[in-house]
């Protein structure tokens, strides 16, 4: 017989997942969420018509997709463990954003997941463009290395080696031992890079933002189109993200 506390607990990690792959995804169908997480028919049916009732997600009949619901927009409201930090950041970010004419961005760590809480867009009309909340998997960009790079090396190679890590372009690394390199490599040099590895044609530069503590709590990046950078101009761009981290620093630290 199955024990019933290990079968509220598959239901509990599937509801989150549900939930992370709508956050994730936008709208989605049921055949959608059951081919990207592998939940039998039965299950998936049960699942979202729960999280349909209670609000977590809405489902559209013109379409037939399921999006968030108010229930998740009052639950994203209460959180407020980043409002301080992007508060304090977004003025600096517009006026990086002016500065460099490339897009900023701010981001904290989930798992191995970089989470994007601020965004400056950049003001030329070719540009990254991102969104808040968008969740990239943190081994590919420069603000997700510089991130995982902050913790202790067990405990980041426990992270990378959890799960299969995804290969986006063809320079993204997925092997953990040489991922270990590389995050070695950031936390001498106090800065990551991204050359193409998570999008083709898009390269970054990120540096840490530092807590009270002397840790990482975020990570802000400048991201531009790849033909608009070569190395001096990377340089340039990171002489200003860190201008910028320290400005925000003081201030969140005071």
């Amino acid at each position: 017989m199955a024990d019933p506390q290990t079968s509220a607990v598959k239901s509990a990690d599937r509801v989150l997942a549900i939930l992370d792959l709508v956050a994730d995804r936008g709208p989605v169908r049921f055949t959608d969420v059951t081919a990207e997480l592998g939940l039998p028919r039965s299950s998936a049916h049960g699942l979202l018509a729960t999280l349909a009732a209670r609000g977590y997600l809405e489902f559209d009949e013109e379409t037939k997709r399921y999006g968030l619901g108010l229930s998740a927009w009052r639950l994203s409201r209460a959180y407020s463990g980043h409002s301080d930090l992007e508060r304090h950041a977004r003025p600096l970010m517009e006026e990086l954003a002016a500065e460099s004419g490339e897009t900023v961005q701010l981001a904290r760590l989930e798992g191995i997941h970089n989470v994007y809480v601020a965004i400056a867009h950049s003001p030329r009309p070719m540009k990254l463009v991102s969104h808040v909340g968008s969740r990239l998997h943190a081994h590919a960009t420069g603000v997700g290395k510089m991130l995982l790079a902050g913790l202790a090396p067990e405990e980041a190679r426990r992270r990378l080696s959890a799960q299969e890590l995804p290969r986006l372009t063809d320079r993204t690394v997925t092997d953990v031992d040489e991922l270990m390199d590389v995050l070695e490599t950031v936390r001498k040099a106090g800065h990551a890079e991204d050359r193409e590895e998570y999008v083709e044609g898009c390269r970054c530069v990120a540096v840490p933002v530092l807590g009270r503590g002397g840790t990482a709590v975020a990570a802000m990046s400048v991201s531009m189109p790849a033909f608009r950078c070569d190395d001096e101009r990377a340089r340039a761009h990171l002489a200003l993200l860190r201008s910028t981290a320290q400005r925000l620093q003081r201030l969140t630290s005071g």
